[in-house]
């Protein structure tokens, strides 16, 4: 390479058009710095072309030029939220959070749908957002831990579990929880509010669990009965009433239970024989030692995760588990609302929250009416700054639901639900989905590829394991595979009593 002088690149020896001829060459460079010519300087190695030539073009159809057509891929996921897998097609990393995709405005609610065959990774990639919205500030509630699957995570995230069943911690049904703790420090309109909403709760949740006890809604009358008798509990104690107190309160019968029952002492007997069966179940039969008490442990609202483990109860049937799952969730959603009040009265720093309903089904289908109840405490979650993450096998758990009614509105939870995930699936649960959530047909092949195994051949991977798409509205899917990392291995393993499990040679 031959050297350069001093004065290379050389200056332009007269100024461009426009500028003055009593402007210098020397004093344009001075105060307008050197400008090229059109092709480079001339020179060794100074990068000038004698000519340009225009690019060459193809023609073709997007069957025989697919791998060049541009639009052949998505938009690409947005780098917002958790990293929950690298992008299938393109490499990419895919971010997921409900809460900040509501807030970028990418989604209308925060409400996320998990579907997907045992055993293809539902629980990792719910532990999986859980891990990194807790680390991004949001408190996870797993309300409802029917397996203990998320209690080692909690108890590594430095969170809160509470073990629900006989001879175990209790929950307490008409437990104002942390509204009550709200209740104690407000005054004027605002206890007078909050109070109504404390004493709806506590109606709606015992008269679910009465109608889950006796397997039909209650009639008008023990409706009305019911919520007097809550009303004077809360008058004459100066604690929050528990299940035994309103079994009481009925059973003596006092002038304003017949006052609301319009009836005599006679009448009152009748009108309220079934309601107080239906009490006593609760209290003494096969939920005895769960609901028939003080709450054990109140939920610590400052705790990065809350898990309720009924683990316990889940081998006792499905009326207590779909009972302690309403509960749970009666009082997680409790303790999210008392949080915002506090936050309103500057009590306490605003905080948001991702909810966990795992094995969603099995608290719904106990008895007709309780989907209604389930809707009514998710529906706002947009105004309570919460996510919710729903978690099922399949829509067919929908066909197990008492009444049409019911199935109609447990629908209503996936078509509110701005996210849907869904991991290995037959095509005919895909067809179902797509009822709701509309699929393209490559992304039903695709999803339905990962349903199964391909060949019979032992130690061979499950094809679906971490795999999953994530759908929003009517946008292109997004295939996500989940690659576990360091503590994650064990924090997320659910398949550890099967792998370490060996099997004895009969003698």
């Amino acid at each position: 390479m031959a050297n350069r002088s001093s004065t290379w690149p050389p200056a332009p020896t007269t100024p461009p058009a426009g500028i003055p001829t009593a402007d210098t060459a020397e004093a344009f460079v001075a105060r307008r710095g050197p400008v090229p010519p059109a092709w480079g300087w001339r020179g060794p190695a100074a990068g000038r072309a004698s000519h340009v030539g225009a690019g060459v073009e193809y023609q073709g159809t997007t069957v025989q030029l697919c791998g060049l057509y541009p639009f052949v891929a998505g938009s690409g996921a947005p780098p917002v939220g958790v990293p929950i897998g690298r992008h299938m097609l393109w490499g990419e990393v895919v971010c997921l959070d409900p809460l900040a995709w509501l807030r970028a405005g990418l989604v209308t609610n925060p409400g996320v749908f998990l579907l997907g065959q045992p055993g293809v990774g539902k629980s990792a990639i719910s532990k999986r957002l859980i891990t990194g919205m807790v680390a991004c500030g949001t408190h996870a509630l797993i309300l409802g831990d029917t397996k203990a699957e998320y209690t080692p995570l909690v108890q590594h995230l430095g969170g809160q579990v509470i073990r629900v069943g006989r001879g175990m911690d209790r929950i307490n049904p008409l437990d104002s929880g942390p509204l009550g703790q709200a209740l104690a420090r407000m005054d004027g309109a605002d206890a007078a509010r909050l109070r109504l909403e404390i004493r709806g709760r506590r109606l709606s949740l015992l008269l679910a669990l009465c109608t889950l006890v006796r397997g039909t809604r209650l009639s008008n009358a023990e409706e009305v009965v019911l919520g007097r008798a809550i009303d004077l509990l809360a008058d004459r104690l100066d604690r929050d009433p528990t299940v035994p107190d309103v079994l009481r309160i009925i059973d003596e019968g006092p002038d304003e239970l017949q006052a609301a029952a319009r009836a005599d002492a006679a009448d009152y007997v009748r009108r309220v024989d079934d309601l107080v069966f239906s009490l006593e179940l609760l209290c003494s039969g096969s939920l005895a030692g769960v609901f028939d008490g003080p709450t054990s442990h109140p939920l610590d609202l400052d705790s990065p995760a809350v898990s309720v483990d009924i683990s316990r109860v889940a081998a006792a049937g499905d009326t207590l588990v779909a009972a302690a799952m309403l509960c749970c969730w009666s009082y997680g959603y409790g303790m999210v609302d008392a949080a915002a009040v506090l936050a309103d009265l500057d009590l306490a720093p605003r905080r948001q929250y991702l909810a966990v309903m795992d094995e969603l089904w099995r608290a719904l289908r106990g008895a007709s009416g309780l989907v209604e109840h389930a809707d009514a405490l998710t529906r706002l979650n947009r105004q309570r700054g919460m996510a919710s993450l729903m978690i099922t096998h399949s829509l067919a758990d929908l066909d197990a639901l008492p009444t049409e009614e019911d199935r109609a509105k447990a629908r209503g939870f996936l078509e509110r639900c701005a996210v849907t995930i869904l991991a290995g699936l037959p095509l005919k649960e895909l067809r179902r989905v797509s009822e709701v959530t509309p699929l393209t047909a490559p992304e039903i092949d695709m999803i339905k590829s990962w349903a199964a195994p391909e060949s019979w051949l032992p130690g061979i991977s499950h094809p679906g394991r971490g795999k999953y798409m994530v759908k929003t509205g009517e946008r292109t899917g997004m295939p996500v595979e989940l690659t576990l990392v360091g503590a994650e291995r064990h924090l997320y393993d659910t398949d550890t009593a099967v792998r370490l499990s060996t099997l004895k040679e009969p003698a």
